[in-house]
């Protein structure tokens, strides 16, 4: 079984070093998964610290008491990987942050396309932002990520052009295209990214905004994967042709 991992803001600085892990995620260390003496955990801030540790004592029901057996630095992964992700509908998009977290995205962008059914106004973008970074938390633990992916704030279409014209490489996922996305050029380094449609699909005006930006319409595969999918389905390809996978 792997080494369970749990986050912490503060890491120990010395290998030697005790470090009481409590808070939301002791509880769920001593509780949940009722580890004991003796057993390894991993302690990570999510930004490539990582503090090795083996349980010396549990404290309560809600701690433990932890004996730190080595540190490391994890450096981020290279190139980086942003998903622009049109809003889907429902309780699917916390769905599609899970698996992206779970494959390797570096970064999660939801973005008010235009045919976008599900609107994010108000107290409501408070709450699914929420949502979304909680999600992208826990998938991240669950995958042992050192490196927790960025939920960013909702992005508008020019925001995404923005973030095109700012990237190495770019492309949108578009059932049309000619392209096949496993032939895109990919750098070495630097930031791609990649344009996924909400359920009513991407306007032609969007497309030509992009593309003018500098992106590639490229095509995923012979099939219309629902929006949820098609993020997690596009980042297999470009990580497993990038060497990530």
């Amino acid at each position: 079984m792997s080494v369970p991992v749990f986050l912490a803001d503060d890491l120990p600085g010395l290998s030697g070093d005790q470090i009481t892990l409590a808070g939301p995620e002791g509880r769920h260390a001593a509780t949940v998964r009722r580890l004991r003496a003796g057993e390894r955990v991993d302690l990570t801030d999510g930004r490539g610290a990582v503090a090795e540790c083996v349980v010396r004592e549990v404290v309560g029901k809600d701690a433990l008491r932890l004996d730190v057996l080595a540190r490391r630095a994890v450096p981020p992964p290279e190139p980086r990987l942003i998903v622009v992700q049109g809003l889907p509908k429902g309780d699917r998009g916390e769905l599609a942050v899970e698996m992206m977290t779970e494959a390797g995205v570096d970064v999660i962008v939801p973005w008010a396309a235009a045919r976008c059914v599900t609107q994010w106004k108000g107290e409501r973008a408070g709450k699914a932002l929420a949502r979304w970074r909680a999600t992208a938390r826990e998938a991240g633990k669950q995958a042992r990520r050192f490196h927790l992916p960025e939920v960013a704030e909702q992005a508008t279409t020019a925001g995404v052009v923005r973030l095109i014209k700012e990237a190495a490489a770019a492309a949108v996922l578009h059932e049309e295209a000619a392209e096949p996305l496993a032939r895109l050029d990919l750098p070495a380094s630097g930031d791609i990214v990649t344009v996924v449609g909400p359920e009513g699909g991407i306007t032609d005006q969007e497309i030509a905004l992009f593309r003018d930006a500098g992106a590639t319409a490229a095509l995923l595969g012979p099939t219309v994967l629902r929006t949820s999918t098609a993020g997690v389905a596009a980042a297999a390809v470009l990580l497993a042709r990038t060497g990530r996978w």
